[in-house]
């Protein structure tokens, strides 16, 4: 993968607009394809990683690891090993991503209001 340039006129740019965009901010956390729906399967509680990719066929194994990393640098949701052989690991929301509970809910209203209006 290719650094990125910390100091571009591009990453300043984002940067400024995440402070000044409360949206901006948001999407920087929750935005691209994968994040809200494995923050929306996680809202019905703690789910162990096979659990979320069952969940969740279409997306590779790459792509849920790598999105449960970030979204738990953001602090959204929590990794939980047991100390055990084979490793007992869930995922689960923290107190911030659990506050996004509204906003994923009203997402998944809306998409099942809109699919059902164009049926």
């Amino acid at each position: 993968m290719t650094a990125i340039k910390e100091s571009s006129t591009r990453n300043f740019n984002k940067q400024v607009s995440a402070i000044s965009c409360p949206v901006t901010y948001v999407m920087n956390k929750i935005g691209g394809y994968w994040k809200p729906i494995i923050l929306y399967h996680l809202s019905n509680g703690p789910k162990r990683y096979s659990e979320l990719k069952r969940a969740i066929p279409e997306i590779t194994e790459k792509m849920l690891i790598q999105h449960l990393k970030q979204l738990q640098e953001d602090n959204l949701v929590l990794r939980t090993a047991e100390p055990v052989v084979p490793p007992f690991v869930t995922y689960s929301l923290t107190p911030a991503g659990a506050k996004l509970q509204p906003v994923l809910n009203a997402m998944a209203v809306w998409g099942l209001d809109d699919m059902e209006q164009r049926r």
